[in-house]
Formats: C-alpha cells, structure tokens, sequence
C-alpha cells in the first residue's frame, strides 16, 4: 500500500480521461455538425431563403392576379387591351407612338 497521501496512477489517468472526454463534448457542441457555429450559419441562411420565398411569393401573387383578370370568369378588358396590343405590337387610331 501506498504510504504517502499522494493519489495513485489510476486517479490522474481517470482525471485526464475524463477532461479529455469534456473537451471532446466541448468542442462537438461548439463546432460539430449540430453545433453553435453550424446553427448560426444554418439560420443565416434561413434568413436569406425567407427574403429568396418573399420575392417569389409576390411574384405568384402577381401572376395569378393577371391569370385571374384574363379568366373567363372575369374578363378585364383593359389588361386583354394591353396584352393583345404588346403581342400584335399594334396601336389604337387616337395614340401617337414616340421612338
């Protein structure tokens, strides 16, 4: 038995395993997959991707407000108006066309 009061191998070698585990969950919950850095970037790019879907929502909006006004449904005949004429490229006999 050991006489002095100073902890054998067992103790130091179960102290540096245990902090080498610690650093080891350390490190995987600051930089592993699922980790703080990961969840920073992930909702950096949730941000842009809900910016990216705003855009692309309005333009459905806008898409299905003029497939709505063309319907047979309801017919605005302004819209159909403007849209023959871009298409055809014609002018009504009151306008003036300005190159």
């Amino acid at each position: 038995m050991n006489s002095n009061n100073r902890p054998g191998l067992g103790a130091a070698l179960f102290v540096l395993i245990a902090f080498l585990v610690g650093g080891y969950f350390t490190f995987a919950a600051v930089q592993g997959d699922y980790g703080l850095f990961q969840r920073a970037e992930i909702e950096a790019q949730e941000d842009v991707l809900a910016a990216r879907l705003a855009v692309l929502q309005a333009q459905v909006d806008e898409m299905e407000n003029l497939t709505k006004r063309l319907s047979d449904t309801y017919l605005d005949l302004d819209l159909l108006d403007q849209q023959a004429r871009d298409l055809l490229g014609m002018i009504r006999a009151d306008e003036i066309v300005i190159r």
